[in-house]
């Protein structure tokens, strides 16, 4: 019986596709991450909540910091942004005593107010676009969905901050207090740059 030349040859085709999917999950593993500090001087975080659904108390967190975890191979970031909650600051003293206060955010027993997001394009740093993640207030960790606003320049973080908007629940936070008075929705805004060393985008 004739062998034809086909059925003499070994076969390769397998074994150097696995081979090659090896050498890419290795690759990919191994690939180097950039974590890039935020700027905590310039960076600060805002929240705002309605009394009455009408009047808006607002308040500002001066103590801002973080990394953005970037993922060169992927293209991918993770932001991680931690807040004091001792640092916010409002026009009113009796307001921001309350604030910090079990009532609301409780700063004294839980002091950092936590998002890390899911990983995300990074050209989204420059397009904008949706920033899920996680929210860690009081303990509590929710799922919550900011919104990245499209960059004012071309190295957002770096030339001009990068800005995160979003609304929250309090009360799956355990701020359930006047809610007959004091809306349960509350704005929580970023604003942070990273280090003035750092590139997060390529030219």
């Amino acid at each position: 019986m004739a062998v034809s030349a086909a059925t003499l040859r070994p076969r390769r085709s397998l074994p150097w596709l696995a081979a090659t999917l090896l050498v890419a999950h290795l690759a990919c593993a191994d690939a180097p991450h950039d974590i890039v500090e935020l700027d905590s001087p310039r960076s600060h975080a805002t929240f705002r909540v309605k009394v009455m659904w009408l009047i808006g108390i607002r308040g500002e967190f001066s103590a801002v910091q973080g990394n953005v975890d970037i993922d060169r191979f992927r293209s991918q970031a993770v932001v991680d942004a931690r807040i004091d909650a001792d640092s916010v600051r409002m026009n009113v003293r009796g307001y921001e005593d309350w604030v910090k206060s079990a009532e609301f955010f409780d700063a004294s027993v839980h002091p950092e107010i936590r998002f890390v997001s899911d990983p995300f394009p990074l050209q989204r740093l420059r397009n904008g676009g949706e920033l899920p993640g996680t929210l860690t207030l009081r303990g509590v960790s929710q799922p919550v969905r900011f919104m990245l606003e499209p960059a004012t320049c071309a190295q957002p973080g770096h030339d001009c901050p990068i800005v995160a908007t979003g609304m929250i629940s309090r009360s799956p936070f355990g701020m359930r207090s006047r809610l007959g008075t004091l809306s349960d929705k509350v704005e929580l805004d970023f604003s942070v740059f990273t280090t003035p060393s750092a590139t997060l985008l390529a030219p």
